[in-house]
C-alpha cells in the first residue's frame, strides 16, 4: 500500500470534492480518497501493483482538474 499526496488546482466547492473522490474511487486498487479543499490537496491510499501514479493523475485531469 502506497500514500500520495497531490497538490491539485480547480477545486473549490464540495461537487468538485464529490466529482474527484468519486472518479478515483472508481479505480481499482484505490483505498482510500481524502479531498482538502483548503489545501487544495488529494491525499490516495493505493496498491501501486494494481493502479500506477500515472492513472491516478490522468483519472484527476479527466475529472477537469490540474495536479501541480
Amino acid at each position: 500500500m502506497v500514500k500520495v499526496i497531490f497538490s491539485v488546482s480547480g477545486m473549490s466547492c464540495g461537487h468538485c470534492k464529490a466529482a474527484v473522490e468519486k472518479a478515483l474511487d472508481k479505480l481499482d486498487g484505490v483505498k482510500t480518497v481524502d479531498v482538502n479543499l483548503e489545501l487544495g490537496e488529494v491525499t490516495i491510499n493505493y496498491d501501486e501493483n494494481v493502479v500506477t501514479r500515472e492513472q491516478l493523475i490522468n483519472t484527476i485531469t479527466d475529472a477537469g482538474y490540474s495536479v501541480i
